[in-house]
């Protein structure tokens, strides 16, 4: 049996509910207590999910609390995530680690030195899909990969989001920041580190239009690209073209392509768990498909009414295995997948990218990681209820 740990939220914004509905899949972590800088959305948070709200700074001394759920704004997930590990806490952030390289270096560095983990969303490359996807690289399926496409694109957050504005702000905003880290650590995972990254980018329109909620109709300033178009070469010589967008209403085009020496394969939405694969190794010879949905992590488990362009309202959403998947390791004193390490080269790639299309010049990616480990079955299955 599993040590359960004791978890502190600090964050208690719609994506808590995500990792609260994780209680019922993995059986290695409790959200025991909550906090966030509004203390009405604490309260709130605690008495929904029955349990204690604390202050930020009571939260982070509370010595029952093992682990920092790190589950705030982008711009504040360094600062909380380094105040966790000065507290002696592992913490487990959502994406992106930091916004810029330095901060995540620091993070590293503090961890290592306090021998705490340090872990990062996203976790979705653990699912069916993606990890379908690496087994039957792993057979060679479609020979060496030469190259391929990835795509992310869509009209906008502020389709389906009543307070839009963050997605749209100077330093976090923007596609690269928001949909690349799934985009981005699914291809690393498949492909192993990237070495150099060329782009360019665009701005939509500078105003926008709150499309629900109190605010519907209300226009907002844009004050960032909304579309990034980058070309990404591996380590392994790998070439990806790779779009990001809140500036297309609807496409066609597959999330992820990759194109090698004996076939194709269809890679399914990196920003989920499940999905199909499909592999195509003869011109003018139907595309195979292989599911995943009796596959532990891409199994559908919600339906959502979903107003995004390109995400199905059926899904398999585990979000909170790689925190499970942490807990376990930190227990058995292993190497976890959704590392710091990762996180942090993935971070050198979102900020090279924007450098590289901002400046028509190409970035060196100066950080490099190892290869996550296939999550096989029967070790996901340690962590599952």
């Amino acid at each position: 049996m599993n040590k359960v740990f004791k978890v502190g939220l600090i964050g208690c914004g719609h994506i808590a509910e995500t990792y609260f509905r994780a209680h019922k899949y993995f059986n290695n972590f409790k959200i025991i207590k909550c906090a966030d800088i509004l203390d009405s959305a604490s309260k709130k948070c605690a008495s929904k999910y029955g349990i204690e709200s604390l202050s930020v700074n009571k939260l982070l001394n509370d010595k029952e609390i093992e682990i920092i759920l790190n589950l705030t704004i982008p711009k504040a997930h360094y600062e909380v995530a380094k105040k966790a590990l000065l507290h002696n806490k592992h913490v487990y952030s959502e994406k992106p680690m930091a916004i810029n390289l330095k901060d995540g270096k620091e993070l590293l560095k503090i961890a290592k030195k306090r021998k705490l983990y340090i872990g990062n969303a996203p976790d979705t490359f653990l699912g069916g899909g993606n990890q379908k996807s690496k087994e039957l690289l792993e057979k060679n399926a479609i020979g060496k990969i030469k190259l391929g496409n990835a795509i992310f694109a869509f009209p906008g957050v502020q389709s389906y989001h009543p307070s839009p504005e963050p997605w749209f702000a100077k330093k976090e905003g923007g596609p690269v920041i928001d949909m690349g880290p799934y985009y981005l650590t699914a291809l690393v995972n498949l492909l192993g580190p990237a070495k150099e990254v060329s782009g360019s980018l665009m701005r939509g329109v500078k105003k926008r239009v709150i499309g629900i909620g109190p605010n519907k109709g209300k226009k907002f300033k844009v004050h960032c690209p909304t579309t990034y178009l980058s070309t990404i070469v591996f380590e392994n010589k790998t070439i990806i073209r790779l779009t990001l967008s809140f500036d297309v209403i609807a496409h066609q085009r597959n999330h992820i392509e990759f194109y090698g020496k004996n076939g194709s394969m269809i890679v399914p939405d990196p920003n989920m768990f499940g999905g199909s694969v499909y592999i195509c190794n003869k011109l003018g010879q139907p595309w195979k498909e292989h599911k995943t949905g009796k596959m532990s992590l891409g199994k559908i488990n919600i339906r959502t009414k979903s107003l995004r362009a390109n995400e199905s309202p059926i899904n398999a959403n585990y979000r909170g295995a790689g925190l499970a998947e942490m807990a376990y390791c930190i227990e058995k004193r292993k190497k976890h997948r959704c590392s710091g390490e990762l996180s942090l080269h993935v971070l050198d790639i979102i900020q090279s990218t924007m450098r590289a299309s901002k400046t028509g010049k190409k970035q060196k990616i100066t950080t490099t990681c190892k290869i996550p480990k296939r999550f096989i079955e029967k070790d996901i299955k340690k962590i599952l209820n």
